[in-house]
């Protein structure tokens, strides 16, 4: 996607399928100011910049991963719009953040709770996949804390977890606008969500059509490669 190019390292968590998902479901909108909270290898705000975002900003507790990101930004040549703060999404010191509040955080959270099967035994990959460093609703609760009104919230999660999700939001004050269920095939049940909420908006809810990952042959679909192909 536009050339970029990602470091990654095996011993730590190494981005999917779901981060691109994310970065081409939220809204983006000229001169957006994104912030990732929960960056791990950066790769949000790098597609985020590409799809014309004006300052993007990750939050990382991992310093390796946050050390990578860096790297990543500056290979890309996009340190002038892109950054990485290394802090705690429970601790959000927004002193640290370049902008005060932001148009559209997004984040790709740990998708299990504690309890909720095997945990890696590296702890970065732990703390990517279960909320060993921060639970749903901590998320959720940061990216309340630095929207703007009227600002929108976009989340790639589990689609069991679904109602807790829209409880978590609406405790929170953000609004549930857009939703779409992300299915492995056509004839496979959902096994992701995406979902966009804004900050003190009206509530309905517009629910997408389905998003299919790969053809029943096992070849991604073309709304999947139309999403790599757009940078070529």
């Amino acid at each position: 996607i536009n050339g970029l190019k990602i470091i990654q390292q095996g011993q730590e968590f190494r981005f999917s399928l779901d981060s691109v998902l994310l970065a081409h479901f939220a809204t983006v909108r000229p001169g957006d100011k994104a912030l990732d909270l929960g960056a791990g290898t950066g790769v949000l705000g790098l597609l985020l910049a590409a799809r014309g975002v004006s300052v993007a900003c990750g939050v990382e507790i991992n310093p390796r991963m946050a050390q990578m990101a860096e790297r990543s930004i500056r290979l890309n040549k996009l340190a002038e719009r892109v950054s990485v703060v290394r802090g705690d999404v429970r601790e959000l010191d927004k002193a640290l953040l370049p902008c005060d509040q932001w148009d559209l955080v997004v984040t790709n959270p740990p998708y299990r709770p504690l309890g909720g099967g095997k945990i890696s035994p590296l702890p970065g990959v732990a703390a990517a996949r279960h909320e060993t460093a921060g639970t749903l609703t901590d998320f959720v609760a940061a990216a309340r804390s630095v929207i703007r009104q009227g600002g929108r919230f976009a989340m790639v999660h589990l689609a069991e977890r679904l109602t807790e999700i829209m409880a978590v939001m609406n405790k929170a004050g953000i609004e549930p606008k857009r939703l779409r269920l992300v299915h492995p095939m056509a004839d496979k049940k959902a096994k992701l969500l995406l979902v966009e909420g804004v900050r003190a908006g009206r509530p309905g809810l517009s629910v997408l059509p389905p998003l299919f990952v790969y053809h029943p042959e096992g070849t991604y679909s073309n709304e999947i490669m139309a999403y790599y192909q757009a940078g070529e």
